[in-house]
């Protein structure tokens, strides 16, 4: 028996045939299974249609397993618009065999009317746990490692959207999850393609409203997942302790700026309008602006007493390098409360919910909610982004598998001198709240209390795929460190 079955979604449009030709060539193929919802038909030898539901559901992936015989499984999980380079399945197969690797992906090409460019994809580590993790247009699977981790850790459960992301953790749990760094095919980008979403979509959808069902699909896979590799932690927290001072005032707005000139006074005049009970300042670290941002700030600060102005000495701080400064300075707070430098406090209340919060409960780190908006701070789709995925019993875990937990986020001072932000301009947020949150509560607000600005001058508004990859990486690594220092943790729990 030849030892490839590919499997492909049906998709109507006139690139498809041409892709089955191009697999059906090969001398290693043994079936082309064809997925669709609806009957369709093809005169082709080598093909067999399956009319079922979308690819990521339990049922459909239990049906191709159950008429799979060969030893591997070639999977095209979007049928994107691809062409393949000579010899592909040849190098996937002598890959998988010398590598034993549960899963094997590649690298491939990128054409659009710009021309043909290299796409690079992330190497995978045990912190690649998100549900959208790039594996790429193609997939092969080994269908002994398949079969193998299904009847160790159990079936795929009853899922519509999370079939595949179950099969994927369960597989990658005791096999290696091999990254060919060569690009063997080309996907051709068409304008208007499903595939080329704006980046706002990218960012956003899992925390988008519709998306709410297939979150929680994931959630459930992911915490199975977790509790497979000793890493699931039950919701049994520490108490915070709560420094009585002294403290100059009970909170301080920290907000990290390096050139914003165009938006600092806004951000500024944002965080002077809080209405509190409680004395409080606002605290900007200036990292050395070159664009006018610094005498801007220093005019203000001669105006309003509350504003703290401090240019630190160090030049090579990144942005939670900069929270750093702010949280050891003699003037900071009982709390500390972020306000990006090109963001807004949705009224002049926000402080004041999240200072109240973090007095009444027993946490370390407050969340609220906040709204996108344009330049103009018009809103914009999805809006309101509250993260009501998180729970109390289960927000801790599940904060392992998405890509960040909202704003604005609130401190507690003492605590966070103690533990302190890496010193990196991307994921610094993200990296503390993992540390927090496994041991100790987060508070969450879901009234949008902030107006986050998406424009030209955000930070992640034109990246290369190769620093997407590297943010991106960044946030694998740190889950990589914290399900490590969980397991330890659990371990550690369950001797006692």
């Amino acid at each position: 028996m030849k030892p490839f079955t590919i499997v492909i979604p049906y998709r109507p449009e006139p690139f498809f045939k041409k892709i089955l030709l191009s697999l059906k060539e090969s001398h290693l193929v043994e079936r082309i299974m064809i997925l669709s919802q609806e009957p369709v038909h093809f005169n082709m030898d080598k093909r067999y249609l399956l009319v079922t539901e979308p690819l990521p559901s339990h049922k459909t992936i239990s049906l191709i397993l159950d008429g799979i015989r060969t030893k591997h499984l070639l999977l095209l999980p979007e049928a994107q618009q691809i062409s393949t380079e000579p010899k592909i399945l040849e190098r996937f197969l002598e890959t998988a065999e010398s590598t034993k690797a549960g899963l094997v992906y590649s690298d491939f090409y990128d054409q659009s009317e710009q021309g043909k460019t290299n796409h690079p994809l992330n190497d995978y580590q045990s912190g690649s746990v998100r549900d959208d993790f790039d594996f790429g247009a193609m997939i092969l699977f080994s269908v002994h490692a398949v079969r193998k981790a299904l009847k160790k850790y159990g079936p795929i459960p009853e899922v519509k959207f999370a079939g595949l992301y179950d099969l994927r953790l369960k597989v990658s749990i005791d096999h290696s999850i091999y990254h060919l760094q060569e690009p063997l095919y080309t996907v051709i980008r068409n304008v208007g393609a499903i595939h080329e979403l704006p980046l706002q979509d990218k960012l956003f959808s899992y925390v988008d409203p519709r998306n709410r069902a297939v979150q929680k699909e994931m959630e459930t896979v992911f915490t199975d997942y977790l509790k497979n590799i000793g890493a699931y932690l039950p919701p049994h927290f520490k108490e915070v302790d709560q420094a009585n001072g002294p403290f100059p005032v009970e909170a301080s707005v920290i907000i990290p700026v390096r050139n914003r000139r165009e938006t600092i006074t806004e951000a500024i005049k944002s965080g002077l309008s809080q209405e509190t009970d409680f004395p409080f300042n606002i605290i900007v670290v200036d990292n050395h602006s070159k664009d006018g941002t610094t005498a801007i700030l220093s005019s203000l600060a001669r105006n309003y007493s509350q504003l703290k102005h401090i240019v630190p000495e160090r030049t090579d701080l990144g942005i939670g390098g900069c929270w750093n400064e702010a949280l050891r300075h003699e003037d900071c707070g009982r709390y500390a409360v972020q306000l990006d430098s090109d963001d807004l406090y949705i009224d002049n209340q926000t402080l004041q919910k999240m200072v109240d919060m973090l007095r009444q409960g027993n946490y370390a780190m407050v969340i609220g909610s906040y709204t996108l908006v344009d330049s103009g701070l018009e809103e914009i789709p999805p809006g309101l982004i509250d993260h009501r995925e998180w729970t109390d019993e289960n927000g801790h875990n599940n904060a392992l598998r998405i890509n960040g937990l909202g704003a604005p986020r609130a401190f507690n001072t003492s605590f966070m001198r103690k533990i302190g932000f890496l010193n990196v301009s991307y994921g610094e947020d993200y990296a503390a709240a993992l540390r927090i949150c496994r041991e100790y509560r987060i508070g969450r607000i879901y009234e949008s209390l902030y107006l986050c600005r998406r424009w030209s001058g955000n930070t992640d508004a034109t990246l290369s795929v190769e620093e997407a990859n590297r943010n991106d990486a960044f946030k694998d690594k740190s889950r990589t460190e914290e399900i490590l220092a969980r397991q330890k943790m659990a371990k550690e729990r369950g001797s006692e």
